[in-house]
């Protein structure tokens, strides 16, 4: 008899095969809920909603480096971007670059969340902007972030500020209260209350004026295409079961698989055209497993060490499940 587990996530490519039941863990009957990221994490935090989930990897270091244990991860990382170019400026703020940011005003959905942890970084090694060289507005209120779940503090010398609640990042945005946006959602959830589009604002720009080429720079010198979210499981769960953690990697491994086919099927049009390189379109992109990520992974450890997120170091054997280390 199958275990019948909750699983809970965003709908992208990459996970749709499992959430639509096409890929089945073995073992397991998934019981799946689509549930946007930034409240998924607050729930899990906060009251443990789900068996299975998509977790920030960010927030899932900081909840075991506090000693806390209900969760294991699992080397499945189901997002992935060069955040650092996803950021927006005002046109009045005087901001040609990256390196224009020292003492501005900076707006931020969630401090602690893992793209910030990825912008900040790269914002502090690539043009030695540091986090106590500007001052945040962080949106999310207490009772419902990911920050009020594990009772987060601003790291010592840096300035966080609370967003009043009739006020967002895109209304301060528009009424010059703050500089920055960073980690943008332009969407109104239970966590988030955002409804302003700052991609066509005739007052902002986007901070790098080619977000593309910034991020094929930065991939060139790092080697690096930063993870977002992991996975985790309830720990009593795999204490019980511990084949579970082996069975979801898996099965997302398979699922990813077929997203890979998909995508190299709809760019063979522009191979056969000349417009693409055919090795290009059938490599994959996006891999699972610690092997592949180890060194996004740690560089994520260093900067949560570096930004005053964790008190230490965090190694890979303390966070995810013994059976995944070596995949």
């Amino acid at each position: 008899m199958n275990l019948t587990l909750s699983l809970a996530m965003a709908r992208n490519s990459r996970t749709r095969p499992v959430l639509d039941g096409v890929v089945k863990p073995q073992g397991i009957d998934i019981v799946p809920s689509i549930v946007d990221v930034a409240e998924l994490f607050w729930r899990q935090m906060k009251f443990a909603d789900f068996d299975i989930s998509e977790m920030s990897m960010s927030s899932l270091m900081m909840l075991t480096a506090s000693g806390n244990e209900d969760w294991v991860g699992i080397p499945v990382f189901t997002t992935r971007r060069f955040f650092h170019t996803v950021c927006w400026v005002r046109k009045a703020a005087g901001i040609d670059s990256p390196a224009d940011l020292k003492g501005k005003r900076i707006g931020v959905p969630e401090y602690q969340q893992t793209a910030a942890l990825w912008t900040r970084g790269a914002l502090q090694h690539e043009w030695g902007i540091s986090p106590a060289d500007v001052e945040f507005w962080m949106e999310r209120v207490p009772t419902h972030s990911h920050a009020g779940a594990v009772a987060f503090k601003a790291p010592p010398g840096v300035t966080i500020n609370q967003i009043p609640p009739e006020k967002s990042i895109g209304s301060m945005m528009l009424s010059g209260e703050i500089d920055v946006a960073i980690c943008y959602n332009a969407k109104h959830t239970l966590v988030d209350r955002n409804l302003v589009d700052l991609s066509t604002h005739p007052d902002i720009k986007p901070m790098h004026p080619d977000p593309v080429a910034e991020g094929v720079r930065y991939y060139k010198k790092t080697g690096m295409f930063p993870v977002n979210h992991g996975m985790v499981v309830r720990r009593t769960l795999h204490e019980k079961h511990p084949w579970i953690a082996l069975n979801i990697l898996a099965a997302f491994d398979e699922a990813n698989t077929i997203a890979d086919a998909q995508r190299a099927e709809h760019l063979e049009y522009h191979v056969q055209t000349g417009r693409a390189d055919k090795a290009q379109v059938h490599e994959r992109i996006v891999k699972h497993g610690i092997s592949a990520n180890r060194l996004v992974l740690e560089t994520a450890a260093q900067y949560s060490l570096e930004q005053g997120l964790t008190p230490r170091l965090m190694r890979m054997e303390e966070f995810f499940a013994p059976s995944t280390l070596g995949q």
